[in-house]
């Protein structure tokens, strides 16, 4: 499957947008769980407390479902796969952690932030560190292919049968065309 231009163009928005939505969710949490812990005034304690469960789960998964997706998308229909690359595996592999740790780490302890909510700084110093590494793999693209093309015997059978076909045309072994007057 190949995205035509403009759709391509669409998901990578609709991507940006939902990484900088989950991102920005984060942030509230921080706040929320930043005064919480620092503010000596109990009705702000109570309220910022009462207010994490508006941000902590659903809100940051749907964020996460839809990042994961349109990443899914956009490697599915575009030259970088959802494997091929270092980069694309790694970032697939951090979403995907992320949202089960949402689901399973950060929903119960949202329930345990009223009476800790030191517990809930872990989440909310690793979460954006995560997201901030997801970024920066999406800029740089390090690493290159998981495996090189030589290795994958498809690739290695169709380039030995473009060679014969070459050689076939030409009469020579891949020294490309011949100079003018060359030929007798």
């Amino acid at each position: 499957m190949v995205l035509k231009p403009r759709a391509r163009k669409w998901y990578l928005v609709a991507h940006i947008v939902s990484a900088g939505l989950w991102i920005g969710i984060d942030a509230v949490l921080g706040i929320l769980v930043c005064t919480a812990l620092l503010s000596s005034d109990t009705d702000v304690v109570t309220t910022s407390l009462k207010a994490l469960p508006l941000f902590a789960v659903w809100p940051m998964l749907t964020a996460a479902v839809l990042t994961l997706g349109t990443g899914v998308v956009l490697g599915l229909g575009s030259k970088y796969g959802l494997v091929r690359y270092w980069w694309v595996a790694v970032k697939l592999a951090v979403n995907v952690l992320m949202a089960l740790l949402i689901l399973f780490a950060l929903r119960p302890g949202i329930g345990e932030a009223t009476t800790n909510p030191e517990g809930l700084l872990y989440p909310v110093v690793v979460a954006p560190a995560l997201l901030l590494f997801a970024g920066v793999l999406s800029v740089f693209k390090p690493w290159g292919r998981i495996r090189k093309e030589s290795h994958d015997p498809a690739r290695r059978s169709a380039r030995s049968n473009n060679r014969t076909d070459q050689t076939l045309r030409t009469g020579r072994r891949g020294r490309g065309p011949e100079s003018v007057g060359a030929r007798r």
